[in-house]
């Protein structure tokens, strides 16, 4: 009698070449401020309101990387069209880690409640002439999912903020209920990203190796900076784990998606690689700087200076928590070879 252990071992080991998408034309991203191209900056700067049906981002607002982010560098090198649905601050539901934005006094918005409803607004969105706002093609738009640091962040589950009686496991289910949402529009292309190596920024990080004693975006932070970092990395491993072994039960062995394609990308795995070896990834003339950062910034957000020496691209974080233009314009070009089907820290899966 052959076992499930077994059989999931087969999927794990085997599942390498499932991707084919010939013509890739449409990028859907969700996601939070490693993603946000201005979402948050329009909700902002109209007191709490969201940007309405068929909004398209023509500002020049600077992403949370000082620059601009992943999707914008992706769309760039392949010349797909981006469609980014991602907002600062966000995590996958509030049901589970509500998050309040200060300058709103609201919540954030999140995946569940606003992310996946506005693409689904925008995607049936007809304009005055008649045209769709959006074409969505099912065989070359894929739909990118990161989601993740402030779910088990700082006033998350890293500092047991969560509504009470959440566990970690739920906020993997929520990933998957809006993959289940994306799927029954039509969605087949998925490329889900692993917690990113969240224990190694400046926030997170240990004593000794560029850990804080509190941010701006922890002012509160404990004490115990390593015990910090230590449960920070715990939890990256343990939810990075669920997605590793969730992905081909769900995708190939409980068939929940049939004739969709996933991506599983670990980028965890790639941020390591960035910070064990940044003469790889990082260039400028000053030494490279993988535990420093380069806007640092009062613990209210104010008084922001930056420390680069007109040399950014030498760092892999622009502030405490967010990684540098650089480091993305890199994770954007292993992006486009995950996309192209040949990346070394993806595992494909077919439905």
């Amino acid at each position: 009698m052959v076992s499930a252990g077994f059989i999931l071992l087969s999927l794990i080991v085997t599942s390498t070449y499932a991707w084919n998408i010939p013509n890739f034309t449409n990028l859907v991203v969700f996601g939070d401020s490693w993603s946000d191209a201005g979402r948050l900056n329009y909700i902002i700067a109209h007191n709490g309101s969201l940007p309405p049906v068929g909004w398209t981002n023509n500002e020049s607002s600077v992403a949370a990387d000082g620059g601009r982010p992943w999707p914008s560098y992706v769309g760039q090198y392949t010349g797909a069209t981006v469609h980014n649905y991602a907002v600062a601050g966000a995590v996958c539901a509030n049901s589970l880690t509500p998050r309040t934005c200060e300058p709103t006094q609201q919540l954030f918005p999140d995946i569940a409640t606003y992310g996946i409803p506005a693409f689904l607004a925008d995607d049936n969105y007809v304009l005055s002439n008649g045209t769709k706002f959006m074409t969505i093609p099912t065989e070359s738009t894929v739909f990118a999912i990161m989601i993740g640091g402030n779910d088990v962040g700082a006033y998350g589950y890293l500092t047991d903020s969560q509504v009470a009686g959440t566990t970690i496991p739920n906020y993997v289910d929520c990933v998957f209920e809006q993959i289940d949402r994306l799927y029954q529009h039509g969605a087949r292309h998925f490329i889900l990203n692993t917690l990113g190596a969240l224990y190694l920024s400046p926030q997170y990080g240990m004593p000794g190796a560029g850990g804080l004693k509190a941010t701006q975006y922890w002012p509160d932070k404990y004490s115990n900076i390593t015990a910090s970092s230590q449960r920070m990395l715990e939890q990256v491993a343990l939810v990075n784990a669920i997605y590793k072994v969730r992905t081909p039960l769900d995708v190939e062995y409980r068939r929940r998606y049939p004739e969709a394609q996933f991506a599983l990308v670990d980028l965890e795995a790639l941020m390591n690689d960035i910070y064990h070896h940044p003469e790889e990834y990082l260039n400028g003339t000053a030494p490279l700087n993988v535990t420093g950062y380069i806007n640092h910034c009062a613990l209210n957000g104010t008084d922001c200076a930056r420390t680069d020496n007109n040399n950014p691209d030498a760092f892999m974080w622009y502030d405490e928590l967010h990684p540098s233009e650089q480091t993305w314009r890199m994770i954007a070009k292993s992006f486009v070879q995950v996309i192209e089907g040949h990346s070394k820290w993806t595992r494909y899966y077919s439905g």
